[in-house]
């Protein structure tokens, strides 16, 4: 069914006219977010949802939680930026967006209850509040992981972001099932407020709780309680993803030495602070890092690494404010800086790529071909540098002008530029 819809869809968007489109939009999406659940017979009320969404961190937090509830013993699926999952099939999201419309997440989730599944991880993205996907969701719990300032264009300001936002949490409060759990991130003073919402359990997490926290370019540890947590991801935000994850975990009911497990195992999450390794004698790591914080964190990660950082973090068409401030973050962070192209959209990529070089004091290395300012980068490594690649993560295409898209793998790429480099080395 959700094919079918997909294909007269976009039928008639070659037949109406763009203005009849506009016009009907926002009924379209709403109406069809109603029939699709309606077909697919309501699948949310027969599972255990568990949403996430905030500005960085979902797509972490939701492979972590996914991990925990299947260590407890519980048949999960996953509805992620990265992938999509039903206990141990998976396959990578290509969509280019986190929650998809026309009744895909309508259709999973009946999938999902037919292979077995009592749980799902589900991913809640601003845009998808203004599409209506997340109604009929039949929410049980909810992450929000923080709240920084991005996707300001598509929504037109900060305060609507932060208001799509709440309307997450209010489809969680409207929610009638018992217990409805909101954890949230006490150190955003936006998403503090959130813990007010009428619900039936609501649970801060903050750094502060972060004791005996110690991280290097592998992994970060701390205590919770009196049970040590290792995570296989570096950096002080993945503590804090983790913690969040712990702390749902904790109100269903998850032992804590089973969540300990679970996260010392956690699968490498592709496209988040992924170390590729192919024999070298540096690190080389691709990244999402699409926010000026995100991007800090990345860099802070590797404090005793001398940095040579590929940077294309600023798509067209969005949040332009972001460009100078990404490029600043990257002069003063970074030994050697690459700028290259991400996914320019209609922009002129040469005019995105000079507004990040605006805010730098030194020159910038610019390669505008992204495979070419990989190769460079890696060439440029030695022995216990980071080589650290932003911006796609595990986008699987560069988004060019009219629509055009690049098939693409950051990581993909990394691997076959790192092969050829030790050959020509040895």
């Amino acid at each position: 069914m959700y094919e079918a819809i997909n294909k007269a869809v976009g039928l008639l968007k070659r037949i109406v006219p763009e203005p009849v489109v506009a016009l009907l939009r926002r009924p379209y999406h709403a109406s069809l977010a109603l029939l699709m659940t309606a077909v697919y017979g309501f699948p949310a009320r027969r599972l255990t949802v568990i949403g996430i969404t905030g500005t960085k961190g979902k797509s972490t937090v939701a492979e972590m939680l996914f991990a925990l509830f299947r260590a407890a013993g519980y048949h999960t699926a996953l509805i992620s930026t990265i992938r999509f999952a039903i206990d141990d099939e998976s396959e990578p999201n290509r969509y280019k967006m986190t929650l998809q419309g026309r009744g895909f997440s309508q259709a999973f989730m009946h999938r999902a209850l037919a292979a077995g599944c009592t749980h799902l991880i589900i991913e809640v993205t601003s845009e998808s509040v203004l599409q209506y996907r997340h109604w009929f969701l039949g929410l049980n719990a909810l992450v929000v992981t923080n709240i920084q300032r991005e996707h300001i264009d598509r929504h037109g300001s900060f305060e609507n972001y932060v208001a799509a936002k709440r309307a997450i949490i209010d489809t969680l409060a409207r929610s009638k099932k018992s217990p409805r759990i909101l954890v949230c991130n006490e150190d955003v003073p936006e998403t503090k407020a959130f813990l007010s919402a009428p619900v039936s359990t609501c649970v801060g997490f903050s750094t502060a709780e972060l004791t005996d926290l110690t991280s290097d370019e592998r992994q970060v540890s701390f205590r919770y309680g009196n049970t040590p947590i290792i995570v296989p991801l570096p950096g002080r935000f993945n503590a804090l993803n983790a913690l969040a994850a712990l702390k749902l975990g904790e109100d269903f009911g998850i032992p804590h030495d089973t969540m300990a497990t679970a996260l010392a195992h956690l699968a490498p999450v592709r496209g988040r602070v992924e170390h590729i390794d192919e024999g070298q004698d540096f690190i080389a790591v691709v990244d999402y890092a699409h926010t000026t914080d995100s991007l800090q964190a990345l860099y802070d990660a590797f404090p005793h690494q001398r940095k040579i950082c590929v940077l294309g973090n600023t798509g067209g068409g969005r949040d332009t404010w972001k460009r100078p401030e990404m490029g600043r973050i990257a002069d003063e962070s970074c030994e050697e800086v690459i700028l290259t192209n991400e996914d320019p959209y209609d922009e002129d990529h040469k005019a995105i790529v000079a507004q990040m070089a605006k805010g730098m004091r030194r020159p910038p290395t610019i390669i505008m071909d992204r495979r070419e300012a990989i190769r460079h980068a890696l060439s440029r490594a030695r022995a216990g540098n980071a080589v650290l690649i932003s911006g796609k993560g595990t986008d699987p295409y560069i988004m060019g002008a009219r629509g055009k898209k690049t098939p693409w793998s950051d990581a993909a790429v990394v691997r076959e530029e790192l092969k050829k480099l030790l050959a020509n080395r040895a």
